[in-house]
Formats: structure tokens, sequence, C-alpha cells
């Protein structure tokens, strides 16, 4: 455990150290596109963060090989490589995407190719766990293709999801820690070397996302990007891929029986690995539900709207911070939730756990608009957006203003903001160092 951690620890800190200039260089490239009709944001923000959370995965993997344990992760299998030829091969595709906006057939090619060259260097699934009928060989055909189309759901259900700030790098966080106490369970609980490959994937996967979150919370500095989203997808769909495709069910030795009533006990522990969907679910369900919503239409599938469901939780009436938050915990609630089932499918707590916590995340659902007001005496150390509005108006120096000077103060309009579009002087300086501002005029009135 101590050299997963170590391992994890280098990645996020490679990751958040390399973000800041990764995000001057994206400015002088130019890589900060115009604001769109979906977008939320309401300034210019570079992209590329995907530079740094690739050179994240690298240095993971770099001291991973020099570590005595995880070393032999190396030695005994092609995994680690074929994992980093693919994800090479994606981030450059999302590279260019961030920076030229390719088009999005081009960029399903990239992915179905990445998904091959993986499949070719032995990252495929070889086998799967059917209830009531046994252990499933696939042939190299059906192998290759059931991985491809796993590795795209996944590489775009990750992808779609990447909306808000921070809610890509925290949902797939989330989802790889679920992953990583699964895995490890595996190798380490039964001895199961195969499983280690995907252990130190979703070790490395937790660290590029931590060491990314602190440049992408609301208000982010930068965003990841195609060049990150398709990558983390492509890291997480190789770990599944790796404990579907390579552990034999009958290796676990949990049940006494014969192959299928064993394959039949373990379903609730293969339901996370046969599809890594049910761990992504929410990204999974907006990626569905987006791809109806636009043929519906008769658009393209491809076709960007503002009709996912933070998009949806926005328009309610919350607010960014709370949206990310509801999206964290629905994600957490499922990926721990079947990771709680998979260890024990037989408790009746496990359920009404997460009935109960099911029914808090549809109250936060329909309370869009309430704040939680903070006790008087915690009032000073909390924002003042929590504080009740005698205090606000007291702590506040603003309050004391009279209405003639505040109203003269207020540029001309200041109601009506608009977004800052891309290449008005001053604009790449202040978002690259100094505050942001929140206006597209800071002009005082009167002035010119």
């Amino acid at each position: 455990m101590r050299e997963y951690l170590l391992t994890l620890c280098i990645t996020a800190a490679v990751t958040y150290l390399l973000t800041g200039p990764v995000r001057k260089f994206a400015i002088v490239a130019g890589a900060m596109p115009e604001i769109r009709a979906r977008d939320v944001h309401r300034e210019p923000t570079p992209r590329l963060g995907g530079i740094a959370m690739f050179f994240g995965l690298c240095a993971g993997l770099l001291v991973a090989d020099h570590l005595t344990n995880l070393n032999q992760v190396f030695e005994t299998s092609n995994e680690p490589r074929a994992l980093l030829s693919g994800a090479a091969l994606i981030w450059l595709i999302g590279v260019l995407d961030d920076k030229f906006e390719i088009d999005a057939l081009i960029k399903l090619g990239g992915q179905m190719i990445a998904a091959g060259v993986m499949v070719v260097q032995g990252l495929t699934i070889l086998w799967l766990p059917v209830p009531g009928v046994g252990s499933v060989a696939l042939t190299q055909w059906q192998g290759t293709l059931l991985t491809v189309a796993l590795v795209v759901i996944t590489i775009n259900a990750v992808n779609f999801v990447d909306g808000l700030d921070g809610l890509a790098a925290g949902m797939v966080c989330i989802a790889a820690t679920a992953f990583f106490l699964y895995a490890y369970r595996i190798w380490y609980s039964y001895g199961i070397e195969a499983a280690a490959p995907a252990t130190l994937f979703s070790a490395i996967l937790m660290g590029m996302c931590l060491g990314f979150l602190p440049h992408n919370m609301h208000p982010a500095r930068i965003f990841m990007g195609d060049s990150g989203s398709m990558l983390i997808g492509l890291v997480l769909a190789a770990g599944a891929i790796s404990v579907t495709g390579q552990v034999d069910p009958d290796a676990l030795n949990l049940y006494v029986g014969s192959e299928k009533e064993a394959v039949h006990q373990t379903v609730p522990v293969y339901i996370p690995l046969l599809l890594p969907l049910t761990i992504i679910a929410v990204p999974a369900a907006d990626l569905i539900l987006a791809i109806v919503r636009r043929t519906w239409r008769g658009q393209s599938p491809f076709a960007a709207d503002r009709g996912h469901l933070h998009h949806r939780l926005l328009e309610i009436g919350h607010s960014h911070s709370r949206a990310v938050l509801i999206m964290y915990f629905w994600s957490a609630l499922i990926a721990f939730g079947a990771l709680a089932y998979s260890v024990n499918s037989a408790s009746m707590w496990i359920v009404l756990g997460v009935v109960f916590l099911s029914a808090i995340g549809l109250l936060l659902l329909l309370l869009p608009r309430f704040t939680p007001r903070a006790p008087r005496w915690m009032e000073r150390f909390v924002p003042p957006r929590y504080r009740r509005s005698g205090a606000v108006a007291a702590l506040s120096p603003e309050a004391s203003t009279p209405a003639s000077t505040t109203d003269q103060s207020v540029p001309a309009g200041a109601e009506n903001r608009t977004p800052v579009v891309s290449g008005v002087a001053g604009v790449n300086g202040a978002t690259a160092i100094g505050p942001r501002s929140r206006l597209a005029d800071r002009r005082k009135a009167g002035t010119r």
C-alpha cells in the first residue's frame, strides 16, 4: 500500500506543479477559444490542462517501475506499456482538438485507434463471467470489439460530463478511488497478481485528478480540455479492462461448487468490472440522454448543446459549486454502493443505506435555493453567504454607504454583464497573472 500511495503522491505533485507552466503556455499558444453559447464560464479560459496530466501519468509509471514490489508489474505484464501507448495517442489527438477543434468523427476514429493500440499490446478482454453460464472465452475479434467499444464509451462519457469547473476530474477521482479499493482487495487479499496493473492504473489516475483539481475548482484558472478528459477516460477504462479480461473468477476461490455457481455468486463482485459505467453511471446516463436528445431533434450525436445534467442543475436554480457537489454525491453513492455490495451482497444494511442516501440526494435536488445558515458564534468564520442577513449587514462595510453614493458608483450597464471575447487587450494578462474580473468593463462611471 505504501508504494501505491507514493506513486499517487508523485503523480499528483508532478501534475500540480506542471499545471501552472502549462497554463501560461496555453495562453501564449492561443489555446483560449471564445466563449460559446453552451459554456458556463464568462471569461476565456486556457485549455491544454491534459498536458500536465499526461506528464503526471508518465511520472507515475516511471516511479512505479523503480519500486521493488511494483516493478514486477512491468516485468510480468505488458499492460503498462500498452496503456502508455494508447494514452500518448489519445492525448495527442486531444491537444490538437484543444488548439484547432478538429472534427468529431476524426476524434472518434482516433479513440478507436488508441483502443486498438492497447489491444495489439495485450490489454484486452479475454473472457467474461456470465451468470448461469460460467466463464465465457472470447475470440480475438470478440475481445477486440468489446474492448474498443468499452474504451470509446468510457472516454465519451467522461468527455460529455466535462462541463463545469472541477466536475470531470472530481467524478473520475471518486470512481478511481472506489475502483482502487476493489482492485487492491483482489490483488492483496486473494493474492492474484493479474489485478496488480489495474490497481496501479487506479492509483495513478487518482493522482492525476487530485493534482489537477486545485487549478480547476470554481472559478477555474485552466480547463483540462479534450486532452485531459479523453486521457482520464482511457485510463479508467484500461483499469476495468485489465481486471475483467485477465482475472479468472475461479482464481478467487470464494465459493465451493461448479464453475457456474461460482460465477453466479460472484456477479456482485464483477458488476463494477464488467461495466465501468456502473462506477461512472452519472456521466454514462448523461451520455445516453444526450445521444437520444440530439438524434430526436435530428442533430448529430456529437453536436454540442446545453442539455446535460449539470446544465439542468444550473437552470433549476443551483449554484455552480452546489451543482458540482450534487454530481459528486451521486457519483460517490453509486461507486461506493457498488463497492460495498461487491464485498457483502447479503447485507440488508447496505441496501437500506443506499436507499436512505438516495432520498437525501433527491431532497437536495428539490431545494436549489436553500442556503444553510451557520450559528451566530460561527458567523465570523464562514463565508458571508452562510451568515444571517443581519450579521452580514453589520459586518459588511458597504452596509453604511448611502444609497445615493452606491448608485453613483455602479457602472452604466453593469447589470447586463457580457462575456469577455477572446483577444480583447488585457484579458490574457489579467487571466494569467492577476485577479480575474467578473465584468467586461471596469471603468468608473463618467470616464472614457
